[in-house]
């Protein structure tokens, strides 16, 4: 363990084992000290409070209070896992403020803050800060970046996080790495590769059936865990009010969803976004974007869609992950939405913003090593995987593109497998490009998979349906990647009258027969639709985020048109 030197209202940064790797070289970014005059203008957002040496300012596991702005003596901030092992993360002294992303919408500590000696503070709660956030625009950026590095930090250290014991390749253990990382929550894994794995398994007298094993913050134990069961114990199931009307319920979190929260919520309207997984939809899994407007070296799905997550809370937008729809009741006032565990949350106006599900070629096998060796997405958990092994991947889409690129910096070989010559006609140039100039992918067009093959549930090989021009008729890999195209997530749908075409996509404007001018509605009064759900749309981020932009102007005009009396437009958002 080595720290930095201990000078006077600075703060003390603790680093155990290795520095936050990316950001060694952002600590004054992460823990920037305000001036005398900045915390006077911050004054006016919060309140002054008094806290005794020892005494806790917040707790990891409770809700936050908001952010503290040290004005005397010294606070500690720690970190607790669930093995009861604790880490000094950084001390803070006067003029530094304490607080990360997830105060903005007042989420559980990650971390623990304790008093070194008396200290006086200024405490912002959560609303007040997203106001002070908007309000004061320069300062707001300094303390926005802060919060968004120190998160990261601890995602890459895994500190305030949940660990997970299993077998790297249990397809469970896989998807709850998956479920926190496009959360954006930290945790940390210990696997086969780990000495201490066997000796936590004997300790929690934990079964292989019992695998994988995640032991939460507070040193609750849960056994094989389903995606909201781990959320429950980390409190990320937010408490929704049934008695609230808001003014949009969107349902996905995607480009288009968070779009749509975004600019409704910065305009004043009140929203509220509904996820069953995590944000960013199907794009959170691209590897790289690099064709997005604004980002001429590209950027990850999962941290575009970390940042307009951010961007939404910072308006005051409420999102609500993992929160699974089963249907809309749509002929009541206002729309309902049944939520799966029970609850429901009203609106005036619903988004259809579900986007689609990972289609599910028919392959002999599949159902055997699906999640055991076969996956839809190429994140870094799976890209870890199959590090200096051969794979196999399906498709011939921009969305394989990324990933073949992506795959290609971590196997040895990537085996690409399409139905038609070549990429030309469904893949962007540039991707073509670069696929092209990579020595270890290997194409081989006209070419489909007849069966998968593997013993004890482990995918060994995949076999083709004819053989490849050099007599091969299968491919020995552990691990097969399938970007096989999508089906609109519009199931929940099937009772509400909202109007579909025949492959499940919603229709909107003249294509729905509807009267209104708006090119985003539906056949269903005050219900819209956008993005990848929506018949007619173009599969592209820009163009998501393009129409998550147009349908709160189209909200705006049908709210005004229904509103009982001109008041009421006013206070909409109130």
């Amino acid at each position: 363990m080595a720290s930095t030197q201990d000078v006077e209202g600075q703060q003390q940064v603790i680093v155990a084992d290795a520095p936050y790797s990316s950001l060694s070289t952002r600590q004054h970014q992460m823990f920037p000290e305000l001036t005398k005059e900045e915390i006077e203008r911050l004054r006016r957002f919060g309140e002054v409070r008094q806290f005794e040496a020892g005494e806790l300012l917040f707790q990891a596991g409770r809700p936050g209070p908001g952010m503290f702005v040290t004005l005397k003596g010294r606070v500690q901030v720690y970190q607790r896992d669930g093995l009861g092992r604790e880490l000094l993360v950084v001390e803070h002294g006067a003029g530094h403020f304490l607080a990360e992303v997830g105060q903005l919408s007042g989420r559980p500590a990650l971390v623990s803050g304790m008093a070194m000696e008396a200290v006086e503070s200024l405490l912002i709660p959560p609303d007040r800060l997203r106001a002070l956030l908007v309000a004061e625009a320069e300062l707001g950026e300094r303390i926005m970046r802060a919060l968004i590095l120190r998160r990261v930090g601890l995602i890459e250290k895994g500190a305030g996080g949940p660990i997970l014991v299993g077998k790297s390749t249990d397809s469970r253990l896989v998807r709850l790495q998956g479920f926190l990382s496009r959360n954006g929550h930290p945790h940390s894994v210990l696997d086969e590769r780990d000495e201490d794995m066997l000796r936590v398994i004997e300790q929690f007298s934990a079964k292989p059936e019992d695998l994988p094993l995640v032991i939460c913050p507070d040193g609750t134990v849960l056994r094989h865990p389903c995606d909201a069961e781990l959320a429950t114990c980390l409190g990320l199931l937010p408490d929704l009010d049934a008695s609230r009307v808001y003014d949009i319920a969107v349902v996905g979190a995607g480009p288009a969803g968070l779009a749509t929260a975004v600019y409704a919520a910065s305009e004043g309207l009140s929203v509220i976004v509904l996820d069953a997984r995590a944000p960013g939809g199907q794009a959170g899994a691209s590897s790289r974007i690099e064709n997005y407007l604004g980002f001429p070296t590209g950027i990850s799905g999962q941290a575009l869609a970390g940042r307009a997550f951010v961007q939404a809370q910072k308006f005051g937008a409420h999102v609500a992950i993992p929160v699974k729809v089963k249907r809309l009741h749509c002929g009541e006032s206002p729309n309902r939405l049944e939520l799966m565990n029970g609850g429901s949350v009203s609106a005036r106006t619903i988004v259809i913003a579900s986007g689609a599900v990972y289609r599910r070629p028919a392959i002999e096998g599949l159902d055997r090593f699906d999640g055991r060796g076969v996956y839809y997405w190429a994140s870094p958990v799976e890209a870890k995987l199959c590090k200096s092994e051969d794979i196999v991947l399906v498709g011939g889409g921009n969305s394989a593109g990324q990933a073949i690129v992506y795959l290609a910096t971590h196997a040895r070989n990537v085996h690409v497998l399409i139905r038609r010559s070549g990429f030309e006609s469904t893949m962007s140039r540039y991707l073509i490009d670069r696929i092209a100039s990579l020595p270890n992918v290997f194409v081989h067009p006209h070419s489909e998979i007849k069966r998968l093959e593997g013993e004890d549930g482990v995918l060994s090989s995949v076999v083709l349906k004819a053989p490849l021009p050099d007599g091969t008729t299968k491919l020995d890999a552990r691990h097969l990647f399938l970007f096989t195209g999508a089906d609109p997530n519009t199931g929940w749908l099937d009772t509400c009258g909202v109007e579909l075409d025949s492959k499940g996509f919603v229709l909107t404007g003249s294509g729905s027969g509807h009267s209104s001018t708006c090119d985003l509605a539906t056949t269903v009064e005050g219900v819209f639709a956008i993005g990848d759900a929506r018949a007619g749309s173009t599969k592209r981020v820009a163009a998501a985020v393009g129409e998550g932009a147009a349908v709160v102007s189209q909200i705006h005009q049908f709210i005004a048109e229904h509103a009982d009396h001109p008041g009421e437009v006013m206070a909409l958002g109130a």
